[in-house]
């Protein structure tokens, strides 16, 4: 990934307890999102959009592993993202970590994100984060990224599009 600004490298433990690294998902593409559970509005907006774009790849999306990176691992803990994915996006596995390793990921994936102060969380912040989902290649190398304002059909004609050239 030395010609790309996204370096895709991860070292987190998946919502079942399992390590992975970016070399687990080898040989799949990856469609990678940052969030956390407790996000009220874009992140379920986003897993909801990905959700209908896999759906509309039809059997393409075996080729692809979902992957939602929480920006929040203080309260993200495995078994939170088990449930939360499981009950809402099941298609995805949610992946956590320490606040070291969690940074070292927004890092390489270049996401922004900043514990705030929300008085209508419970916890009393919320953790605002840039919203953008990436399209990692079965080698590890970033191919395309997707902005918010990308609609479930146009995320799927471009992921499909580079499904279908790399065959």
């Amino acid at each position: 990934m030395a010609d790309s600004p996204i370096d895709g490298r991860f070292d987190l433990v998946d919502h079942h307890g399992q390590h992975v690294t970016e070399q687990t998902y080898r040989g799949r593409w990856m469609l990678v999102y940052f969030g956390f559970t407790n996000c009220r509005s874009v992140c379920p907006r986003t897993l909801t959009k990905l959700t209908d774009s896999l759906e509309r790849l039809g059997e393409l999306s075996d080729r692809i592993a979902p992957l939602y990176i929480t920006v929040d691992p203080e309260r993200d803990t495995p078994e939170v993202m088990r449930i939360f994915l499981e009950n809402r996006f099941p298609r995805f596995t949610g992946l956590t970590g320490s606040d070291e390793r969690v940074t070292a990921a927004k890092a390489a994936y270049r996401v922004f994100s900043q514990r705030g102060q929300d008085p209508a969380d419970p916890d009393g912040y919320a953790v605002p984060h840039s919203a953008i989902t990436y399209l990692v290649d079965p080698d590890g190398h970033y191919v395309d990224h997707f902005v918010d304002t990308a609609d479930a059909e146009a995320i799927a004609d471009r992921v499909r599009a580079r499904l279908e050239s790399a065959q």
